[in-house]
Order: C-alpha cells, then sequence, then structure tokens
C-alpha cells in the first residue's frame, strides 16, 4: 500500500506530532517528537506506523540514531505496538515504560494475545509484526520520576490509572502541558475543524475503571495546564472544556452501562446506544449523522462497550 502523504505538523517551537495513520486513517493516532538536548519521541503507534514516523524524522531533519528516548504512555499497541520495531533502528535509544508495562514490552505474547481477542481478523493489518524489546533497552519510570531531556526541561511523570493500569502521562514544563494518552480520552480532529469540539473518555478493556479515570481527570484539572497532548490525536489549549467535557461523558457512558446491564443485554447493545447519545450531540451541532467521523466513532464505541461491559461483569465476581 502506497504511503500517505503528510508533513509534520507543528505544535510550537519544539514540540512536533507525526500522524502515523493508524488503521490507515488520518488524524487517529501520533507520534509527538520533543525537540530538546535527547530528542524525545511520545507513543509510536503501531507498527505498520513506523514507516511514517520514520519518513516525519527525517522531514524535521532528525536521524534514527538522534532519538534517545521512546516513551510510550500505555502498552495498548496503537500506542506502544510499533516501540519494539523503532528501537531496532534507533541505536542510541532508550525505551521508558510504566512498571505494569516493562514485561509485557520485554515478552508481548500476551499483549498481542489481548489485542487479537479484541481486533479478530484484522489484527495482522492493524498490528503486525510485535517485536520483543531487550530488557537492557527499557527503562521504568513512574510516580513523581523525572527525566532531563534539556538544559531547561526536566519531564515529569504521573501515574494515571482509569484507562489502563500500566498507564503514566507526562508532564512538559517549558509548555505546561500534559502528554496523556488515553486517560483523559480522545480528541476528534475532523469535528474539530469542522467547528466542533468532541472529547469523550475511552473506557476499552480490560482495566477501565471510571473512578480511577475520573481523579485522573481531577489531577490534571488541579494543574492549571494550558495544554494537553492527546494519544488520538492532536493538542488542544482549551483544557478546561476538553477535560470537563470528558467527565461528563464519562458519567453517561457508566450510566448507559449501568442501564445495559440490568436488561442483561450485551455490548453490541450499549455500543449501538452510545454511538446515539454521541449522534444526539453531534445533530445538535449541525454534525450530519453520515458525517465521515463517523467511521471512527462507531469503531470508538465498540471497544469502548466491551471495557464497559468487563467492568461491570468484574463488579459481580
Amino acid at each position: 500500500m502506497l504511503m500517505k502523504e503528510k508533513k509534520p505538523i507543528q505544535i510550537d517551537e519544539r514540540i512536533y506530532l507525526i500522524d502515523g495513520f493508524d488503521m490507515d486513517i488520518a488524524n487517529r493516532t501520533g507520534t509527538y517528537v520533543i525537540n530538546e538536548d535527547a530528542l524525545t519521541l511520545i507513543e509510536t503507534g503501531p507498527s505498520p506506523s513506523i514507516k511514517y514516523v520514520k519518513r516525519g524524522l527525517e522531514d524535521l531533519g532528525f536521524s534514527l540514531d538522534e532519538v534517545k528516548y521512546i516513551i510510550v504512555t500505555h502498552i495498548h499497541l496503537d500506542h506502544a505496538g510499533g516501540a519494539g520495531l523503532l528501537i531496532r533502528e534507533c541505536p542510541n535509544a532508550t525505551v521508558i515504560v510504566h512498571p505494569r508495562g516493562e514485561r509485557h514490552l520485554a515478552s508481548p505474547r500476551k499483549l498481542a494475545a489481548g489485542a487479537r481477542a479484541v481486533y479478530g481478523d484484522s489484527f495482522s493489518d492493524f498490528f503486525d509484526p510485535i517485536i520483543p524489546i531487550p530488557e537492557d533497552r527499557l527503562l521504568v519510570k513512574t510516580e513523581g520520576d523525572t527525566l532531563k531531556i534539556g538544559a531547561n526541561c526536566t519531564l515529569k511523570f504521573f501515574d494515571t490509572p482509569g484507562h489502563a493500569k500500566h498507564h503514566i502521562s507526562i508532564y512538559d514544563p517549558v509548555s505546561n502541558g500534559m502528554f496523556t494518552g488515553d486517560t483523559v480520552g480522545v480528541r476528534y480532529q475532523e469535528l474539530i475543524d469542522q467547528g466542533v469540539d468532541l472529547f469523550l473518555p475511552t473506557t476499552s478493556p480490560n482495566h477501565f475503571d471510571p473512578n480511577a479515570m475520573e481523579n485522573s481527570i481531577k489531577r490534571m484539572k488541579d494543574m492549571n495546564l494550558d495544554r494537553i497532548y492527546f494519544g488520538h490525536f492532536g493538542a488542544t489549549e482549551n483544557v478546561d472544556k476538553a477535560l470537563s467535557q470528558v467527565s461528563e461523558w464519562l458519567e453517561v457512558f457508566v450510566d448507559v452501562g449501568e442501564q445495559v446491564m440490568a436488561e442483561k443485554k450485551g455490548y453490541d447493545v450499549l455500543s449501538g446506544r452510545l454511538i446515539e447519545k454521541v449522534k444526539e450531540y453531534l445533530r445538535s451541532n449541525g454534525i450530519d449523522d453520515d458525517n465521515a467521523a463517523y467511521i471512527i466513532i462507531n469503531l470508538d464505541m465498540q471497544v469502548c462497550a466491551l471495557g464497559i461491559v468487563d467492568y461491570f461483569q468484574k463488579l459481580k465476581q
């Protein structure tokens, strides 16, 4: 398949975003590049995205041997699946991961099996190959840890569960911004380009915990951040609105899930109801039901429904 053409997005004078075309879709998942003394990448995307990461770095004038750190917010394959493939070509790089994720990057068989159960026949197209990372090239960071990457930039790490137990968020003091992975939801660039803000929680299996997610959202509200760098996709300076909207939708998702479970219905019914809730909101903002953004929203709600059902089933155990 031919590579798509898209130049890296310049967020400010030192931070860029490379579109990884996850699932062959633009504005889905990307890799952030922090141009400091130690060239730092945040997220790799899945392995099929690595060709775009490499080309993006080339477009920015960087070589692969300049990369010093590759940080993954969590080990879900759409964020970290390509780390093993990328680090093979970055001889001076170290991969940074939450302590709960370290062993899964070193031996990703169980991680791959979990994703295969969710994505089925599409798994290989979306994620292969998944390559183990040598343990001596992994570095664990968690709550309160730091990483100096420039004379005036020391990143700080936060343990931010809710989406996953193996999730870190990374605070950049220079921009007063947080790289949040999936903890505080998804930003839908296509709709924002049409003048409609949509920030939804992502509640995929099998670690979704609404209480932990709400606590992580509150932590970020209390920090008075100037910017959030979403794993999906891009940055916002409208921090209060984004965090408040995700928190409000989280309550909706859980309430709808509780109702569906009480009716003894399955995730397919739940995903349908979540999609309808989103459509109601978007219709009220002038977005038609045939909008192209629904290609990915529909998929997201199916995965979110799986995580919500899993959460309520665990509560019964």
